[in-house]
């Protein structure tokens, strides 16, 4: 009889607490759907702030109004801290054409890869070969890229669902394409955007010359999809035509610049540390609202949403928006190591860096004890419609905090329409659904609530 009062006591126990989550989430979802804030945040970083290039005045800007966001939402402390960052400047607009016969030129879409170096002040003319990612240099050899522009045309492959997996399928010659084809004598190099659509729109991005002498480095610049289709086309009718582009960027001494920092203390376990956040920088071609001004939004919204619904976290609850992800991850690694020297405990840490899209679920980078715990949580989530839950990668800003005593996790939207933005001026405002921003926030906000429920495993 006292085993089955005990069963029963237990079961009704499970049953309250699946109800109090159930509308502690419904309230989220309520509150962030009838009054959230993201959207206007965004508003203000987008349009009246714009692209946030680390060590460039826009990137201050965002620091210092999110920091003012913050301190007016009643947190219990709100920080900055001192991050160094890369400073690389985009000049002057590149110009580019492909020259078919003397006189004779089409122009075409360009933009400078972040980190690359400027072409000579005239520009660069030179006969072009084609490869279809890095493994054809060697294909090809020095005898026919000496003196010549490599054309890397590997594009993304679209019968991926995951476009995210497209994308990793061929990022390696955008970011290490210019120090590859440097070793076989090329002078330039031209890259295709990584982008699944046909448009008009070159999309940046950071490259790498590794450990290339200063001397022997060479600009690159990516084209737009039409652009290097164009390109191609031209390639194979006539072999022997040039091409010409002209950039203005360079590289300047590291600069000070800062993570934003805000936290909820916890009332039972202030010392274990639940992470939420997205990076503050972004390229310069268009305004970052995708990349990353929503995670940013989402991340700060979290807590106003905790806080607008009257919870009181047990756990420490703060967000950070890191600063110079795109091109270093230096606030990143700035936060893990700061976090390891004060002997933080962090338990869980949750990045939103894949667009403000319709959130689907979310990715785990954790055991499967903590996983299982996770799974158990996906009906909560299944009447809003997001309840993709998989093991896979968090996010980069977060990855430095990766020890045996931490889950990681990252928001996961939908991605067919990232890459039609990504690091392009097509990364607007505009293109950003306020409902869809209101959901990943609200699904952020529920996740961070169930890990300061129960912790981890």
């Amino acid at each position: 009889m006292k085993y089955l009062l005990v069963v029963f006591l237990l079961i009704t126990a499970h049953i309250e607490a699946q109800n109090n989550d159930q509308n502690q989430i419904k309230e989220i979802y309520t509150s962030a759907l009838t009054d959230g804030n993201g959207y206007a945040w965004l508003n203000y970083l987008s349009n009246q702030i714009g692209g946030r290039l680390s060590g460039s005045l826009q990137a201050q800007q965002a620091v210092d109004y999110t920091k003012k966001v913050l301190d007016s939402m009643g947190l219990d402390r709100v920080w900055l801290q001192p991050v160094k960052v890369p400073k690389w400047v985009r000049g002057t607009p590149e110009f580019a054409y492909i020259e078919s016969d003397p006189g004779l030129t089409n122009n075409v879409p360009i933009c400078a890869l972040g980190g690359s170096v400027a072409t000579p002040f005239g520009g660069i003319k030179a006969g072009v070969v084609e490869v279809h990612g890095i493994e054809g240099l060697k294909t090809l050899g020095k005898e026919k890229i000496q003196g010549k522009i490599v054309f890397f045309n590997k594009p993304m492959d679209p019968a991926n669902i995951n476009t995210f997996q497209s994308y990793r399928g061929c990022s390696d010659q955008r970011y290490s394409g210019a120090a590859e084809a440097a070793k076989y004598g090329a002078v330039g190099v031209i890259v295709r955007s990584l982008n699944l659509r046909l448009d008009d729109f070159p999309h940046t991005g950071a490259m790498s010359y590794g450990d290339t002498p200063v001397g022997d480095r060479i600009p690159a610049a990516a084209i737009s999809t039409n652009g290097a289709e164009l390109l191609s086309a031209t390639l194979k009718l006539n072999p022997g035509i040039n091409f010409f582009f002209r950039q203005n960027c360079k590289i300047l001494p590291d600069t000070d610049s800062f993570n934003v920092i805000g936290e909820i203390k916890g009332s039972t376990y202030p010392n274990e540390v639940l992470v939420v956040g997205g990076h503050l920088d972004s390229w310069d071609l268009g305004d970052g609202s995708h990349d990353d001004g929503a995670g940013c939004v989402q991340s700060m919204e979290v807590l106003r949403l905790l806080k607008a619904t009257g919870y009181k976290p047990k756990r420490t609850i703060r967000v950070v928006l890191f600063m110079n992800e795109e091109n270093g991850l230096r606030g990143g690694k700035t936060y893990a190591e700061q976090a390891a020297k004060k002997n933080e405990k962090h338990i869980f840490a949750l990045e939103s860096d894949s667009g403000g899209f319709t959130p689907r679920g979310f990715s785990f980078d954790c055991d499967q004890a903590n996983f299982s715990q996770v799974e158990s949580w996906k009906s909560l989530f299944e009447p809003y419609l997001v309840h993709l839950f998989i093991k896979g990668g968090s996010g980069s800003d977060i990855a430095p905090l990766k020890n045996d005593n931490i889950v990681l996790a990252g928001l996961r939207p939908d991605s067919q329409r990232y890459f039609d933005h990504h690091h392009s001026a097509n990364d607007t405002f505009a293109h950003v659904n306020k409902r869809e921003l209101e959901l990943g926030a609200a699904s952020m906000a529920s996740l961070i609530y169930l890990f300061d429920q129960y912790g981890i495993k």
